[in-house]
């Protein structure tokens, strides 16, 4: 690990000082920032502890939405009874995420700004585009069973990690932030990048800006939801394929669907084109089916992930069922219904 610069400031004017660029680095809770410093593949030299900022409140919003504060724990949000009572899609995402341990230390601004878990963005021995521009992606031709097989490029086909932001990404979530030039509001949507040719640049963020909360809108989905997480073993692993599903039904049939994929993409993956044709189908298989197809059609596997398409169409499915009958997956339980 480098030497570093520490500093813990106490308000957001005093944590946005002089800061530019990827040598200086926001820490909270630490669970991924940290695991990177260890390992070299981040180097900063000035760390700016934060989590002595007034960031840490889960408040109402004026259109009867929620403001999540950006240092609020991911145990925190998961139980609030707020969300859980509007929202519990996003409460299912939380636990389905990490450890006890570890959603007690991680923060919503940190869950947002998680970096992939590629094998080889971790190898510093590895050439990786996304660790080191220009040097060529490992995974490509190599060990890919994690990897991308949508939104991908010939530069990067790692996948975006969290849970968080797939129930984010199919609530309409925005994404509040702050830094030298004011305020702004990013949709959660366009938070995120695909890689194409700048597969190092994860999200929209400007240099030297600060994540300060989330808001949720006003619209929620109590009844007819679910996230269903597809992993290797049923605690404390990444999603091989995950979906979020948010439904509404009128009359028997589908008012309205929002449906979100991770581990799939380099970011949380939704196809709106493909949302839209289901309105005002019956929620029936053989929509879903239709609907996993159209989601799925551009699908293209590496070799050792070939597996994924089928199972994330197999997923959509099982989902969708699940959002429609009003029976969401467990977290607790950890049997997939």
């Amino acid at each position: 690990m480098n030497p570093f610069s520490y500093e813990r400031p106490d308000n957001v004017a005093g944590a946005l000082r002089g800061v530019d660029g990827r040598s200086v680095k926001f820490i909270a809770g630490g669970t991924n920032l940290l695991d990177l410093m260890k390992e070299g593949v981040e180097r900063p030299s000035r760390l700016i502890d934060i989590n002595h900022l007034p960031l840490g409140k889960i408040e109402e919003n004026e259109d009867g939405g929620l403001r999540i504060g950006a240092l609020v724990r991911n145990a925190d949000a998961a139980y609030d009874e707020r969300i859980k009572a509007g929202y519990p899609l996003l409460s299912s995402a939380f636990l389905a995420g990490a450890s006890p341990q570890l959603r007690n230390a991680a923060s919503t601004g940190g869950n947002l700004l998680q970096r992939t878990r590629c094998y080889y963005f971790y190898d510093t021995a590895t050439p990786c585009n996304k660790r080191e521009p220009g040097s060529g992606c490992s995974a490509i031709g190599g060990v890919n069973r994690i990897h991308a097989i949508l939104g991908a490029s010939d530069q990067c086909i790692a996948t975006h990690p969290s849970d968080m932001c797939v129930g984010l990404a199919a609530l309409n979530a925005k994404v509040r932030v702050t830094g030298e030039e004011g305020d702004r509001v990013i949709e959660f949507a366009d938070f995120h990048r695909l890689p194409g040719n700048t597969p190092h640049i994860d999200t929209t963020l400007k240099a030297g800006e600060l994540i300060t909360g989330v808001d949720l809108p006003g619209e929620t989905f109590d009844t007819n939801f679910t996230y269903l997480k597809l992993r290797d073993r049923l605690s404390y692993a990444f999603a091989l394929v995950s979906v979020a599903v948010a439904m509404k039904l009128d009359g028997g049939k589908i008012a309205e669907v929002r449906v979100a994929l991770g581990g799939v993409a380099h970011k949380p993956w939704r196809n709106t084109e493909a949302e839209a044709v289901l309105v005002g189908q019956a929620p029936e298989a053989a929509a879903f089916a239709t609907f996993a197809e159209n989601v799925l059609r551009e699908a293209k596997g590496q070799g050792h992930n070939d597996f994924k398409t089928d199972l994330a169409k197999r997923a959509i499915m099982r989902a969708l069922r699940q959002a429609a009958a009003g029976t969401p997956q467990s977290q607790t339980h950890k049997r997939v219904a």
